[in-house]
């Protein structure tokens, strides 16, 4: 049964950077895409960005240009590079996947991340 686990959440000042990664339990060639939401306070989930099996990725207007999502197939994980973080971007992010042959998505726990002002 696929896990994921997310992992690097924390405090940051705005304008800083900050990484977190989501673990997969099982080998990520067998995901068909993986992809980081975020959830704030009194608001609904949100697209972050995705990435394929090809390495094609899409992002969230609101993050283009400053967040980067990759793969790392060796180690079975997908990271998210935040860099100039704002206050905006607080929330807890979660990582999800879809595998090849199964309409089933699975979502990690999530990990808080939050920028000071």
């Amino acid at each position: 049964q696929l896990q994921l686990v997310e992992s690097g959440g924390g405090l940051v000042q705005a304008g800083g950077s900050l990484s977190i990664s989501c673990a997969a339990s099982v080998t990520i060639f067998s995901m068909k895409v993986m992809g980081w939401y975020r959830q704030a306070p009194g608001k609904q989930r949100e697209l972050v960005a995705t990435i394929n099996s090809s390495g094609s990725t899409n992002y969230g207007d609101s993050v283009k240009g400053r967040f980067t999502i990759a793969r790392d197939n060796a180690k079975n994980t997908v990271t998210l590079q935040m860099n100039s973080l704002k206050p905006e971007d607080t929330a807890v992010y979660y990582c999800n996947a879809l595998q090849w042959g199964t309409s089933l998505i699975a979502w990690g726990q999530g990990t808080q991340v939050t920028v000071s002002s």
